[in-house]
């Protein structure tokens, strides 16, 4: 902690989406303009796709550790996701919190639902594609979906979407800079709560001063 700054934990902001409506992309962008702010790294039993390096976009497992993760306690949230599993470390979280570091975490609707039972506070953003059509037009740029499981995130992207009222705030990525403009004034506020300030401090550093 920098001398004669508050002491505060960070923040949780939960963020999810359907398939193809540029989730990934915004998260990946906001760490890159904002400072404190570090994505929660998943554990996942998928395989990883072109580009993706395991310890920075996943922790990749077999479902066979995954599964004793389970047992063990050490996910607050987890889910099956396409048929892969899906977690987030518990302790992995709550050491980022503690540090002061803002988390991202990208999940499903499923685990934010988790979330909101088991974690406690945390800033919630659904992220909406403009249309349906779109969606599709997205998902069928994306090399690595076959046919059969670009239906199933299609059919998959209704029911989710129809979740965005358990959120906090809604951003429609029709465009990328305007949501990221939206994303980072929902994190710089968020930022500014009154109950983000520590009062020993406001009592020492402002008001005997």
């Amino acid at each position: 902690m920098t001398k004669g700054k508050s002491r505060e934990q960070g923040s949780l902001f939960i963020v999810s989406a359907p398939s193809g409506a540029g989730k990934t992309t915004i998260c990946r962008k906001i760490m890159e303009t904002l400072d404190n702010l570090q994505a929660s790294v998943s554990y996942t039993t998928r395989k990883p796709r072109p580009g993706e390096a395991a310890g920075v976009d996943y922790t990749f497992v077999t479902e066979k550790r995954f599964r004793g993760m389970i047992d063990k306690g050490d996910f607050v949230e987890w889910a099956e996701v396409h048929g892969n599993l899906y977690g987030t470390s518990r302790k992995r979280l709550e050491r980022i919190i503690a540090s002061g570091r803002d988390v991202i975490l990208d999940i499903d609707t499923q685990g934010a639902r988790q979330i909101k039972k088991t974690f406690g506070n945390g800033v919630f953003i659904f992220i909406l594609p403009p249309s349906m059509t779109e969606l599709r037009v997205r998902l069928e740029k994306r090399m690595s979906n076959t046919r059969e499981d670009m239906e199933r995130r299609l059919k998959r992207a209704v029911a989710e979407i129809r979740e965005y009222k358990m959120y906090d705030y809604v951003i429609v990525n029709d465009q990328l800079n305007s949501s990221l403009g939206k994303f980072e004034s929902i994190i710089l506020a968020e930022r500014q709560r009154s109950a983000k300030k520590d009062s020993a401090w406001v009592e020492k550093n402002i008001i005997r001063r």
